[in-house]
């Protein structure tokens, strides 16, 4: 163990000849590192592995992870996990350690992607064990908790191949759609009248004059704040997520966003309207999934014609279908709106993995976590009354310094 504009342009973006390929049949290496300028070193390395992981998402990649450790990591808890085999990088898991009676491993990005999972080259089928092995001796004595696994994730083949104690529980629902033309999703509404409608928002969307463009990476950072700012524009009165209104946050996504821009990963797009901006929304990319992360849109819109749930749907589908992208994502969240669409609920898997003198401390965290899940699921039965009182408490919080 050592310490230490357009979406084919954007697809060309992706790749990178600096780093040598996969190589098999050498024995893997293992590393784990704690210090996080070391992280901040493996830029292109991690970023080479992420472009070979078919099912990685956007939350994966370095730009975002490091970034999120800027932010949110605490000195000393930082735990990335390496596996090489002939110098070349083909598994990884960046975590960091909670204590919660026992020490728990988390996914860096934790609280605030929507995904999480674990980097491993399909090249070779061993590689997925030998990250498996690293991370059940590198965290002995603890518990590994990771949570909003995507189905077909990397993380999940991780986990058919623990050998050790291990639970699977259900995490949160995520809403998607296929990666197919406005047309198309039009007609799964099943709905002639709703489908009418959708096409009526879209011709006042024209009519209206709204515009739409991809900020370059250059002007993310300004394009980030406005975003933010009408996020809570849009939201005031009625429960801003607190998280959303923090420096912290605001320094994550410029940071980040900026290299995902660059490469690829993300995009920035703002819509205007008399030449006003009126609504900002950032997308993360993957070679398979295009997902609305966050918008904002003026309040004055509500008193116009312009349907900003057609809007971004819109948006959405020129960077999915038009990007030939085979999924759509809503992302989590359950809001109304969505619903119109008819899209698939596919819900996350949260994996809890342990050495096993640990197993009576994994099953105390997943009854607890199902315990939550039914503790939600009866404050949705009384969700008005608890709407009410969590929206005023958010805003609350959101004023605080």
């Amino acid at each position: 163990m050592t310490t230490g504009q357009d979406a084919s342009a954007r697809t060309e973006h992706r790749a990178d000849a600096t780093i040598p390929g996969p190589r098999t049949g050498h024995p893997p290496e293992v590393t784990v590192l704690r210090d996080p300028a070391a992280f901040a070193a493996l830029a292109d390395e991690w970023q080479a592995l992420h472009r070979r992981c078919a099912a990685a998402t956007a939350f994966q990649t370095h730009a975002w992870l490091h970034s999120w450790w800027l932010s949110y990591g605490r000195p000393g808890r930082l735990r990335v996990v390496l596996v090489r085999r002939g110098g070349v990088l083909v598994g990884a898991a960046a975590l960091t350690v909670r204590y919660r009676g026992v020490p728990v491993w988390v996914p860096v990005g934790a609280g605030i992607s929507d995904y999480a999972d674990v980097l491993v080259d399909p090249a070779d089928p061993g590689n997925t064990a030998a990250l498996a092995d690293a991370l059940r001796t590198a965290a002995r004595g603890a518990v590994i908790d990771l949570r909003e696994v995507r189905p077909g994730a990397a993380a999940e083949r991780m986990y058919d191949a623990w050998r050790g104690p291990r639970r699977r529980l259900p995490d949160s629902v995520c809403l998607e759609l296929p990666g197919r033309p406005m047309d198309d999703l039009i007609a799964r509404v099943g709905s002639s009248s709703r489908g009418q409608r959708i096409r009526s928002n879209l011709r006042r969307l024209d009519a209206a004059g709204v515009t739409e463009r991809d900020v370059p990476p250059d002007e993310v950072a300004s394009a980030v704040a406005e975003m933010l700012r009408l996020h809570l524009l849009q939201w005031q009165g009625r429960g801003v997520n607190p998280e959303h209104v923090r420096p912290r946050f605001r320094a994550h996504l410029t940071r980040a966003c900026t290299l995902m821009a660059a490469s690829g990963d993300a995009v920035v797009s703002e819509f205007t309207m008399g030449g006003e901006v009126v609504a900002a929304n950032l997308t993360v990319l993957s070679p398979a999934l295009a997902g609305g992360y966050l918008y904002g849109a003026h309040p004055s819109l509500r008193g116009t014609k312009v349907d900003v749930t057609t809007l971004l749907m819109r948006h959405g589908v020129r960077h999915a279908a038009g990007g030939g992208r085979e999924v759509l994502s809503l992302l989590r969240g359950a809001e109304p709106h969505k619903f119109h669409w008819r899209p698939e609920h596919v819900t996350n898997h949260r994996l809890l993995l342990a050495a096993r003198p640990l197993t009576p401390v994994l099953h105390l965290r997943a009854a607890l976590a199902q315990g939550r899940t039914r503790l939600a699921a009866r404050a949705r039965r009384h969700a008005p009354v608890l709407h009410a009182w969590r929206s005023r408490l958010n805003d609350w919080r959101a004023t605080r310094p």
